[in-house]
């Protein structure tokens, strides 16, 4: 994931782990910023996917949360301290 985000924030996203479980191997990243609502997050989140599973032998799942388009700035994932996401309905495709 290191390796996406200067990516992600050359483009005003953010992103943040979650939730990491060393037991089960879980991984939970939220997108947020100019993710929310961008056409490509999804290959956001399948790069972010393969760069952990690749990098982590340990990591089994990893799941990225993108919130809807109304989402948008900094304030949404603010260093893991961020405010209230409301997270679209429609499926992206990449859970």
């Amino acid at each position: 994931m290191a390796g996406q985000m200067p990516i992600i924030q050359m483009h005003g996203g953010e992103s943040v782990v979650r939730k990491a479980d060393p037991d089960s191997g879980e991984v939970v990243v939220e997108l947020g910023g100019a993710c929310a609502g961008c056409g490509i997050s999804n290959i956001t989140a399948d790069n972010i996917k393969m760069d952990l599973m690749m990098e982590f032998e340990e990591i089994t799942d990893v799941r990225v949360k993108v919130p809807s388009a109304g989402d948008h700035g900094s304030s949404t994932v603010e260093g893991g301290r961020g405010g209230e996401l409301q997270y679209g309905t429609e499926d992206p495709g990449h859970f």
